[in-house]
């Protein structure tokens, strides 16, 4: 049984991808920073379906933390799978902002910063001793580094970052055959876009308009692409992205 790692795997994307692992039976760790209910609900939907699933506190953008977060992977691969490795990470963990460049504070900034490029670039150095030979590594980007979207400038910057990392992640790891890819979502419906969405209904017709899937992207459309890199008969994508977006902006 493959063992998976997905960051912010109790809501959206990450929530979409953990079900998706289960299902095409793999083992799953998530974890979530502050909603351990949904986390909890997810883990119950997966061990309910036959599976094995543990959920884990992280804040992504405390890499003081990450030490003692490979301790209790550790332990996790130990007393739920006696093994001590997993197979595949994805670092999908995000926080949506929305402010236009002349609004973001330095605050802002970092926080950003060590959400999107800073936590994934020191957790994945912090957990890559567990993660098996052969195994695999997906970045969760996205679209707005190619399509210029107003006020995601840092966010965007910090993803763009991200697949540059993932080249790096792919060259750099290629002696223990650990593969790095990352997966660029376009507009897709979760917590925060949905609120976005409800109070700006043009936007949602302006994405819609200029997607040739003439539809807003759901988490299942991103967590089959995501899955499916982890797929032994996927072995020879490495150091790409890949956009999830139905078409946008083409």
């Amino acid at each position: 049984m493959p063992i998976t790692l997905i960051t912010g795997g109790s809501r959206g994307i990450g929530r979409a991808t953990a079900l998706t692992c289960a299902q095409r039976g793999h083992g799953v760790i998530l974890t979530y920073n502050t909603h351990p209910d949904e986390a909890r609900t997810v883990v119950d939907s997966i061990t309910e379906a036959g599976g094995k699933a543990v959920a884990l506190q992280l804040d992504v953008a405390d890499a003081a933390s990450f030490p003692a977060f490979a301790g209790s992977v550790t332990r996790a691969l130990r007393d739920i799978w006696a093994c001590d490795r997993f197979d595949h990470l994805v670092n999908n963990a995000g926080l949506g902002v929305f402010a236009p460049i002349e609004e973001v504070t330095p605050s802002l900034f970092d926080t950003l910063m060590n959400v999107h490029l800073k936590g994934p670039f020191f957790l994945t150095q912090a957990l890559l001793p567990l993660l098996a030979e052969g195994g695999s590594i997906v970045n969760v980007s996205s679209a707005s580094v190619r399509v210029a979207t107003p006020g995601v400038a840092p966010y965007a910057a910090f993803k763009g970052g991200l697949e540059v990392l993932t080249r790096y992640m792919a060259k750099e790891f290629a002696g223990r055959r650990i593969r790095a890819n990352a997966v660029a979502p376009g507009g897709i419906r979760t917590d925060l876009a949905d609120r976005v969405l409800d109070r700006n209904p043009e936007i949602l017709a302006l994405v819609v308009s200029q997607t040739a899937g003439q539809r807003v992207g759901e988490p299942e459309d991103v967590a089959g692409v995501i899955v499916s890199l982890t797929d032994p008969a996927n072995g020879w994508i490495n150091a790409q992205t890949i956009e999830v977006s139905g078409g946008f902006m083409i």
